[in-house]
């Protein structure tokens, strides 16, 4: 009768019939399994998500907005919760951000938003909407939903009240997105129309489940998505091919209330980076730009300033100048005294 091995000696037996290489794969096998952060194959083809910790925003929020070792930093009203992060409170006259202090320098990205708005106003006695962001300057309060005017990259809107009291089509909350190379304003008035590349109606507010919203970046096309129905399922809001966004923007989000109010808060924010597949043809094509635009709509040429004088180049300005003055007050006193004696011969 053979001997019965104990838990030991079915571990030694079971060790030595395992080659290096099966180890080698056992141990892959159980990161992948333990780090539950790995690549994610989304949509069709070869691309897959990588979650960016460093651009990424989720509970609990510790260290936010304080000290300088936080990612992300508050500006204005913002609080931070337990729950979420309050942008505005429902109270008039208030404006708060959050930003992310590192650039992002990712080609490819898909930035996730998790947010609520919810407040006791009654229909079209609310307002006013938040921002997402990712833009070459941050922490610049103004009047874009708490941020500055003629920005420079992208924003997307989620607007809930129609400024324009003549338009009748569009049906509010609603979402719409702008590329600005800085010279372009947010109309207000006119909820943004004359500047934007796409929007739709997205009914956000005082609902009793989770809303999300997405923004991908992927070969100059920019698609934005939203999951607003409590089905978790994406649902397609606005798709603009040959949009160029240069690289090394941040991303942040933000919020304003005036005569109306409402409560705007965001609950996470999470950054992946896609990688995805190029031919060479789309290598050359998608090289990096310096200033954001799209393909088809014309901005306004942004002229560069001037480099300020060196010391050296100031100087010479200034003395060839005098120069010049000297050399032009001589040749009109000699002009002068030509005219002088060519009258007295006339006289005499």
């Amino acid at each position: 009768m053979a001997a019965i091995l104990g838990p030991s000696g079915w571990w030694q037996r079971w060790r030595r019939c395992l080659s290096a290489r099966d180890w080698s794969r056992m141990l892959l096998l159980l990161l992948l399994l333990g780090s539950g952060q790995g690549p994610r194959q989304v949509g069709a083809g070869q691309t897959f998500e990588y979650l960016k910790r460093e651009h990424s925003l989720s509970k609990p929020y510790q260290g936010v907005g304080t000290g300088g070792s936080s990612l992300w930093n508050l500006m204005g009203n913002a609080m931070v919760m337990t729950q979420y992060i309050r942008l505005t409170p429902d109270m008039q006259s208030k404006q708060g951000a959050l930003w992310n202090r590192v650039p992002c320098f990712l080609r490819d990205w898909e930035l996730q938003v998790h947010f609520k708005i919810h407040g006791q106003g009654k229909k079209n006695l609310h307002g006013d909407g938040l921002a997402i962001w990712y833009t070459k300057d941050r922490m610049q309060p103004g009047p874009v939903f708490g941020n500055m005017d003629k920005f420079v990259g992208l924003g997307v809107f989620i607007d809930t009240y129609p400024n324009e009291e003549k338009q009748q089509e569009r049906v509010f909350p609603y979402i719409s997105a702008m590329v600005n190379n800085g010279s372009l304003s947010y109309d207000h008035e006119r909820d943004g129309r004359p500047t934007e590349l796409g929007g739709c109606t997205a009914i956000v507010r005082n609902l009793h489940y989770d809303t999300f919203l997405v923004i991908r970046y992927v070969k100059r096309h920019l698609t934005i998505m939203m999951d607003i129905d409590g089905k978790h399922e994406w649902r397609d809001c606005i798709e603009v091919p040959g949009v160029r966004l240069p690289r090394g923007y941040y991303f942040g989000t933000s919020s304003i209330t005036g005569d109306l109010s409402d409560n705007h808060d965001v609950i996470s924010l999470k950054l992946f980076e896609l990688t995805v597949e190029r031919t060479p043809e789309e290598e050359k094509l998608h090289r990096d730009v310096f200033l954001p635009s799209v393909d088809n709509m014309k901005l306004p040429e942004m002229t560069a300033p001037l480099p300020p004088l060196s010391g050296l180049a100031l100087f010479l300005i200034v003395f060839f100048s005098l120069v010049f003055s000297v050399f032009a007050i001589v040749i009109g006193i000699i002009l002068y005294n030509k005219w002088q004696e060519q009258s007295r011969k006339r006289f005499y």
